[in-house]
């Protein structure tokens, strides 16, 4: 009875995990369809690009990838998806801007429109709050300090060994040390959220900041482009 109670939990756990890594195939295959219309070369289409590379940590198929370009690029047949991007007001009046990639614009304002009147929020008309924001190029980079543990199975590297492996605070002895490396590689803000170092850039430079990081041996953990909001 016991072994099968646990295989029961196993059985659900590998269930929870096949549907959310399902969720996220489908999320990222849209990413990539919509950028695709803005042209199917990611050396030219940043967004694309950053798309792709996030397929790639997901470990998705070469085919796959290469199919949602098509789709999105017009080389296939399909439901076309759009890009929408809502405002709202949130509780407390708190402004937002909703990407949304959707094949039914107005399912998707429907389905928007209900959450937030859930939460005592309200699509408004456009330009009320978009120009509280600004679009920018974001890098994060996580800094968690390895344990000594963890240094001495030799699942992180040692000071002064970290080709590849992700640069750590320690690395560098202090937080300001790894700022100035994220402002030499052409940063335009930085802020840390507990050990997540937040790089901010111009659109146009994200992917020179990036590989600047990257040879500096500066693990990227995510690379988007994003509304944020101005200061």
């Amino acid at each position: 009875m016991s072994k099968h109670s646990h295989w029961a939990k196993i059985k659900r756990k590998k269930e929870v995990a096949d549907k959310e890594r399902g969720q996220m195939f489908s999320k990222v295959l849209r990413m990539i369809s919509v950028a695709a219309k803005r042209g199917g070369d990611p050396e030219t289409n940043a967004s694309l690009r950053l798309a792709i590379e996030k397929a790639r940590e997901f470990n998705m198929p070469k085919e796959t990838i290469e199919r949602a370009v098509k789709k999105g690029s017009g080389g296939l047949e399909g439901g076309i998806l759009e890009e929408v991007l809502y405002e709202a007001y949130g509780p407390g009046k708190i402004a937002i801007l909703i990407e949304s990639i959707t094949d039914n614009k107005n399912r998707a304002f429907n389905e928007i429109k209900k959450i937030l009147e859930r939460y005592n929020g309200k699509l408004v008309t456009p330009g009320s709050v978009k120009w509280m924001f600004e679009r920018k190029g974001c890098l994060t980079a996580d800094c968690k300090p390895s344990t000594r543990a963890e240094l001495g199975a030799g699942l992180v590297p040692h000071r002064n060994e970290v080709s590849g492996a992700g640069l750590q605070i320690e690395d560098f002895k202090n937080k300001e040390k790894l700022e100035l490396v994220a402002i030499e590689a052409g940063a335009e803000d930085i802020r840390w959220s507990n050990d997540v170092l937040e790089i901010y850039t111009k659109v146009e430079d994200l992917e020179n900041v990036k590989r600047n990081l990257e040879d500096k041996e500066v693990k990227i953990e995510s690379a988007s482009l994003d509304w944020v909001a101005k200061e």
